[in-house]
């Protein structure tokens, strides 16, 4: 809604400011906030919640000198970009509901969005391939040459993740063409497109390399029951209530992820300007509800991070443990 001078209650027989002529300023159109909804709300308090948890997770891992194995670099990336996530949530929300947008605050928010969810997926293909080679080279697992190439791998993905996101603020919006808008206003259905289809890329990977964990899993099984007659009972049922457990875990993981990344990735590819505005919004949610649920799934688990976090809350109750638990435990 425009406002003029009029509605605000400008008086005429005041007179008027040579320097501000009443004139111009009836002409001036004023912006009005508009009115706080239940989206705008829960978007906020998603924002915040996403902001406060992955802040947490990332000054932990990196405020201790013994979390610096491959798997912790990864989580500590992990958690950066659902930070960012959360970030550009509440930014969002204060260019909608507190202060004018514009074609810049649009760009910014969408450039940073796409930055964290871009480098929070290749950090979620990087866990797993981390789990992957953890399982296979056991014995080199947790090595500086590992860290070196974890360190690597991550500087090669924030790198990509920045080059990615810097694409609406580079010209590639449709800001002024709306017939090239995508579902996601202001990207192009073309850039929107390349995005998905390397989110579908991405989430590809993610599922083979989880495969191929089942089946150095399995590998690792076969290998103790061929031993099970020289354990005792109580180990061996220990073993099998533990590889169940891995498995139920394992299944958690995957349908959070699927579930989170499929539909946002598959509309983007599917839909374009003309779509309704809800069903982006159906499948966005589940994206950036992947960064609240990621410190839960991911980091939360881990013992060496819960032992940190319990330390820091209850330093008199609690002493820590000097063991490191590597990647099974992640």
């Amino acid at each position: 809604m425009i406002l003029n001078a009029s509605d605000l209650g400008w008086d005429e027989s005041s007179g008027s400011d040579p320097f501000f002529p009443l004139d111009k300023l009836e002409s001036t159109p004023e912006y009005e906030v508009p009115p706080l909804t239940v989206w705008g709300v829960a978007l906020c308090i998603s924002g915040t919640l996403i902001a406060t948890e992955n802040a947490i997770v990332v000054t932990t891992i990196l405020a201790t000198p013994s979390l610096r194995a491959p798997v912790f670099l990864l989580l500590a990336s992990l958690g950066l970009a659902d930070l960012l996530a959360g970030i550009a949530l509440i930014l969002h929300f204060l260019f909608l509901f507190c202060v004018e947008p514009s074609d810049w605050s649009e760009l910014v928010t969408s450039g940073l969005l796409v930055t964290s969810l871009t480098a929070s997926l290749c950090s979620l293909m990087g866990v797993a391939l981390d789990r992957y080679l953890s399982l296979s080279n056991a014995l080199t697992y947790g090595s500086s040459q590992s860290r070196h190439r974890a360190a690597i791998l991550l500087l090669l993905v924030w790198l990509g993740a920045c080059i990615i996101g810097a694409g609406p603020a580079m010209g590639w919006h449709c800001l002024g063409m709306p017939n090239s808008c995508s579902v996601a206003r202001p990207l192009t259905r073309t850039y929107l497109s390349l995005l998905c289809g390397g989110f579908l890329v991405v989430v590809m990977i993610t599922l083979q390399l989880y495969a191929g964990i089942c089946r150095v899993a399995r590998r690792h099984a076969h290998a103790i029951a061929t031993q099970r007659h020289f354990l005792p009972a109580n180990h061996s049922y220990a073993s099998k209530h533990s590889s169940g457990r891995g498995f139920s875990r394992l299944i958690l993981v995957l349908s959070v992820f699927v579930g989170c990344w499929m539909p946002f990735s598959l509309w983007g590819l599917l839909g374009d300007a003309s779509s309704p505005p809800l069903y982006t919004y159906a499948t966005l949610v589940p994206a950036a509800g992947s960064s609240l649920l990621n410190p839960i799934l991911y980091s939360l688990r881990n013992k060496d991070i819960r032992k940190v976090l319990l330390q820091a809350c209850c330093p008199h109750r609690y002493t820590q443990n000097t063991q490191t638990n590597y990647p099974a435990d992640v």
